[in-house]
């Protein structure tokens, strides 16, 4: 059941790149920069991942990042994904999130599995919804 919402971000393609492309196998890296929030504490970050193109056509990703608030506080997440592509050429996700910090103000995210919704749009902007997973 979904819980609290932790937070929404923001974010947009920084780089894109083929990792393997054999025997119609395709895995693709994308790095990417956010802004948004966690529980009402903004925060900038970036992150990669990896979507793998499934034989169903559909896809299977993970990734990781920082994201870092204005006084220099870390939050380290890793996550893995679900999606497909979307009408028009992007890509929708739903999946999971691990956190951890050594922030005192963001420690609530220690304790909870993120479950996130991700909307990608063809231009590589994209926002993504966060909530804890009870």
């Amino acid at each position: 059941m979904l819980g609290d919402l932790i937070g929404r971000t923001e974010n947009r393609d920084t780089g894109r790149r083929v990792l393997d492309a054999g025997d119609g196998h395709v895995v693709v890296e994308v790095s990417f920069e956010s802004k948004g929030s966690y529980y009402d504490t903004p925060v900038n970050g970036f992150g990669t991942y990896e979507s793998e193109m499934r034989p169903d056509g559909n896809l299977r990703g993970e990734g990781q990042g920082v994201d870092m608030t204005a006084d220099g506080q870390s939050v380290i997440w890793h996550g893995t994904a679900l999606g497909h592509f979307t009408e028009g050429g992007g890509t929708s996700w739903r999946g999971a999130l691990f956190f951890s910090t050594a922030s005192s103000q963001l420690d609530r995210l220690n304790h909870v599995v993120g479950l996130f919704e991700y909307e990608v749009a063809p231009d590589g902007k994209s926002t993504g919804t966060y909530y804890e997973w009870k």
